[in-house]
């Protein structure tokens, strides 16, 4: 685990990263633990990524949309999300992957499109946000959170083998891997593997691997790439120009308002 801290005048912040267990892996992208004191409100806007992000708050409110929050499930976006907070934030972040996420809030993803809900109207928590707000330290926490993972992973059903295959190869291609070819190497048609993955997932294979290939662009961008035409060769765009299109879809700007985001 490590743990980052910076301190200024307005206040500062403190991030700490984790790795998931390894049974949790595929399941969950990312964990991470943070406090932040701006000491003023503060206002971001949230790109959409292929994961689905839950909350779990240890602090005040947040807004999300214009809508105020505790802990919370934001799903797949094809849109920026607003977030607000007046001057504090403290929590846990989870990054689900589409198929995790599934599986561990047991709600088809498609039914929380562009949507941010309260984590208690898909998931009983029980005690666990008032032992994690007890508990001394992140290591603690991220060791609480990984038992719950894990207990409802291993209640949960598994997705169809296909669909996790299918998932994988396009995280593994970020998002280039053919649909067809993805199909014919599954022996289905292109129907009815979207079919199954609306079924399983609530998302076409189509919309999740635009995300991915988004993600990708938006890490080359944001990294320093200048060379649009080559980050869009590189993400799997035909062109600059679909590249463009992609990112004013996704976020209503240009690509290289992408660098200050």
């Amino acid at each position: 685990m490590t743990v980052v801290r910076v301190a200024d005048a307005s206040g500062g912040w403190e991030l700490a990263h984790g790795a998931p267990a390894p049974i949790l892996s595929g399941t969950v992208r990312r964990i991470c633990g943070y406090v932040e004191r701006t000491g003023a409100p503060l206002r971001r806007s949230e790109l959409p990524e292929a994961a689905v992000t839950v909350i779990l708050s240890l602090g005040p409110r947040m807004r999300i949309d214009g809508a105020r929050h505790d802990s919370f499930v934001a799903a797949l976006y094809d849109r920026p999300a607003l977030t607000e907070h007046d001057g504090v934030q403290h929590g846990l972040e989870l990054k689900l992957s589409p198929p995790g996420a599934r599986r561990l809030l047991g709600v088809p993803l498609g039914e929380l499109h562009n949507a941010t809900v309260p984590l208690d109207v898909v998931l009983d928590t029980g005690t666990l946000l008032e032992e994690l707000a007890e508990a001394p330290d992140w290591e603690t926490r991220f060791a609480r959170v990984d038992a719950e993972l894990t207990r409802r992973l291993a209640a949960a059903p598994a997705p169809h083998p296909a669909v996790r295959a299918a998932w994988r190869a396009l995280v593994a291609s970020r998002g280039t891997v053919a649909i067809g070819q993805l199909a014919d190497e599954l022996g289905w048609s292109r129907r009815h593997l979207a079919a199954r993955f609306r079924e399983d997932v609530g998302a076409s294979p189509k919309f999740l691997a635009r995300l991915l290939r988004f993600e990708h662009a938006t890490e080359r961008i944001r990294a320093g790439a200048t060379a649009l035409g080559d980050v869009a060769l590189a993400c799997g765009y035909y062109d600059q120009a679909h590249l463009n299109r992609e990112v004013r879809e996704f976020t209503g700007g240009a690509p290289r308002a992408l660098r200050g985001s």
